[in-house]
């Protein structure tokens, strides 16, 4: 038996593909009101097809109890190499693991022609995975994730480059069609023929384009990091459910200056009430950071030095995601719940913020949002000019 745990629109046809190959398959998805847990009960495969890191992990821990030694999982969804090497141990060692995210969208899906980019060993699930196209087989587990991050930081970019190239032409009186003629002749001419009309059908959305490029946009990947920007900003504008293409429209007539939300996926998920930090122009505000893990639990009980040390590391990676570093923070407020361990504080924000330090304010509160948390701190970052 095969239990499917997917959402979007890849994974109903995919789900399909499975059920007209005469597989027996359980599928589970969000607010259908059958726990995960259950959805793998007594499955030798269980597939996951899911938006991003944060969900699969969210999806898999809730999945735990009912998985059963023997069984594989295989990891379909984009999330990069970090993330399946996260899932291997979250795993019990009596579950195999196998990472197999696709190349292709919801046509190749449901037509069964998708590119499966395989890691780890796949001789338990060859013959099922084939069932959604031509399997390709990479290497040990990870290889596959890393492949198609790999892929996607040089397609995605290239859609952004595109959309420039016809604001470029339209800002200088080259004709659309004519340019797009020209283009159709030169390496990237399939891609250009995209970007001539942007789709009305999304194949590919934007946001998930945006996720992608999150994942994969590696310090010094300067390419993909610009281009990740670009699509944050048209995500923030409202165009994250459209299809990749949108992304021409909006580098054609950009909307005005405006508040960009970031949620980078090195750090955990939010609640969904708030974002960890928002960008607006060349400055950063970042969310108050506490010390909980990605499900929420509290991270170093009744030690200020351990829940400081779990803030620093978290406000260092999505320091990083923008570029920038601890010299680059302004302003740096901390709330703590016992004034007398401020000294223990001191000690570890030292290690991170060397130098001359940055405006600060320090204030004691009698309690914070999460019973057991010692500290909370927020900040203002003025990021460099020209940095994605």
């Amino acid at each position: 038996m095969i239990a499917f745990l997917g959402q979007g629109r890849m994974g109903a046809p995919m789900a399909r593909r499975l059920v007209a190959a005469g597989h027996q398959v359980t599928t589970w998805r969000r607010g259908a009101g059958v726990s995960a847990a259950a959805a793998v009960e007594g499955a030798d495969l269980v597939i996951t097809m899911l938006s991003d890191p944060a969900a699969v992990r969210e999806v898999l821990t809730a999945a735990l109890p009912g998985l059963r030694p023997g069984a594989t999982v295989v990891e379909m969804s984009t999330i990069g190499p970090e993330a399946v090497r996260e899932l291997r141990a979250l795993l019990p060692p009596s579950v195999a693991l196998v990472d197999a995210p696709v190349l292709g969208s919801v046509g190749p899906a449901a037509e069964g022609t998708l590119t499966v980019l395989a890691g780890g060993d796949v001789s338990g699930c060859r013959e099922v995975l084939s069932v959604f196209g031509s399997v390709r087989e990479l290497g040990p587990l990870g290889a596959g994730a890393a492949m198609k991050i790999a892929v996607m930081s040089a397609m995605v970019p290239a859609h952004v480059l595109l959309a420039e190239t016809y604001a470029y032409g339209e800002a200088h009186g080259v004709d659309r069609e004519a340019l797009a003629d020209v283009l159709a002749g030169t390496p990237l001419g399939v891609l250009a023929e995209r970007l001539r009309a942007p789709s009305k059908e999304t194949r590919y959305s934007l946001a998930h384009a945006a996720k992608d490029l999150e994942l994969g946009a590696w310090e010094g990947a300067s390419l993909a990091t610009a281009a990740r920007a670009r699509l944050q900003e048209a995500r923030a504008a409202g165009l994250g459910e459209r299809d990749l293409t949108a992304i021409a429209e909006h580098v054609a007539d950009p909307p005005g200056p405006r508040a960009v939300p970031l949620n980078p996926s090195t750090v955990p998920a939010t609640n969904g009430m708030y974002s960890h930090a928002v960008r607006v122009g060349d400055m950063l505000y970042v969310s108050g950071q506490a010390a909980f893990d990605e499900q929420g639990n509290l991270v170093g009980e009744g030690s200020m030095a351990a829940q400081a040390e779990h803030v620093f590391q978290v406000i260092g990676r999505i320091l990083a995601d923008q570029g920038a570093t601890f010299d680059d923070i302004a302003f740096i407020r901390t709330y703590l719940t016992d004034m007398d361990a401020r000294a223990e504080y001191g000690a570890v924000r030292r290690k991170y913020i060397t130098g001359t330090p940055p405006a600060s304010t320090t204030v004691e509160v009698s309690k914070l949002f999460m019973p057991g948390l010692l500290l909370e701190v927020d900040l203002i970052v003025a990021l460099r000019p020209g940095r994605p």
